[in-house]
């Protein structure tokens, strides 16, 4: 193992750089990224809907996912300029080429419930 596999940014997994499947995880990883991501889909949308839409989720914990996400080139972050100013969010390019994966994950769970209902 080279010195490259482990100096990562972030701490990323070993492999970030060479392996497609952890890097994809250390882009989606944590409870409520890929949920953010399902969420910005359909189109912009303003924190406190965000956080509305996503039940349990704090304040903080919003605020650093977005963040994170706006750093790794997935969301991208508007200040409209109108009174009183306020923030959309919205997914770039990039975040928009995750749409097929979170499909994928979408369509795996509406089997794994149909399949293996927990009682």
């Amino acid at each position: 193992m080279s010195a490259e596999d482990t100096d990562t940014p972030g701490g990323a997994f070993i492999g970030y750089k060479t392996c497609p499947v952890r890097r994809t995880l250390s882009i989606l990883n944590g409870k409520w990224k890929p949920l953010i991501i399902y969420e910005l889909l359909p189109g912009p949308c303003r924190f406190n809907e965000l956080k509305r839409r996503l039940p349990g989720v704090s304040q903080r914990l919003l605020t650093a996912q977005l963040r994170a996400l706006e750093a790794d080139g997935i969301v991208d972050r508007k200040v409209m300029e109108v009174v009183p100013p306020h923030v959309e969010y919205s997914l770039s390019e990039k975040g928009r080429s995750l749409h097929p994966v979170l499909q994928a994950m979408e369509i795996w769970g509406e089997n794994e419930i149909k399949n293996y209902p927990i009682s």
